[in-house]
């Protein structure tokens, strides 16, 4: 701006020391109204453009914090899932293996195995909590929100699975009891006829 209105003086000067009739010729003809307004709309659009970027890293900041704010209640749900996860399974274990144990139809040599196969399953999804309270409070650990969540959602995945096996052996275990209940009363039926 101070560039142009020196221009502009400059210019005033020469045509005022020009002779008369030499003042149009060759030299341009500013219209200093022209100029102003220019100057006060260029002026106007650089305040507009700077609110406008301004605006956009308010905007960014603001999407970014929104994303931290996804990820970690993201990693909740996930947390809250595994956690539920293992005390169904727990619980179920614990139903579960007293059922199966008390159970005349299990024979005394059959106990150990069977508890050991239900004590494997909690043993396991100890270990996997025990790492998620790792991941969760350690910062040794050195991961993104979402390389986090990723392993998270692997430690929901192995608490369903670990799930399924406790109730797959359960399901197991119960069809033999019932099987051998079956067979006892044809074995009763038999010896009565």
């Amino acid at each position: 701006m101070k560039k142009t209105m020196t221009t502009i003086a400059i210019t005033l000067v020469f045509a005022l020391l020009m002779p008369g009739g030499a003042t149009a010729q060759g030299w341009p003809v500013y219209d200093n109204t022209n100029f102003v307004t220019l100057g006060k709309q260029l002026i106007e659009s650089a305040k507009q453009t700077s609110q406008l970027l301004q605006t956009v890293d308010f905007l960014k900041q603001q999407k970014e914090r929104i994303e931290k704010v996804n990820n970690v209640i993201k990693q909740l749900k996930a947390v809250k899932e595994i956690v539920d996860n293992n005390q169904r399974l727990f619980d179920m274990v614990k139903d579960d293996l007293r059922d199966i144990l008390n159970s005349p139809y299990i024979r005394p040599e059959e106990i150990r195995s069977i508890s050991d196969a239900f004590n494997d399953i909690i043993d396991r999804s100890l270990e996997d909590l025990e790492f998620m309270q790792q991941l969760l409070t350690s910062n040794s650990l050195e991961m993104t929100d979402a390389e986090r969540l990723e392993v998270l959602q692997e430690q929901k995945e192995n608490s369903r699975i670990m799930m399924a096996e406790i109730q797959l052996k359960k399901r197991r275990y119960e069809f033999v009891i019932d099987f051998r209940e079956m067979q006892e009363q044809i074995n009763n039926r038999e010896t009565t006829h």
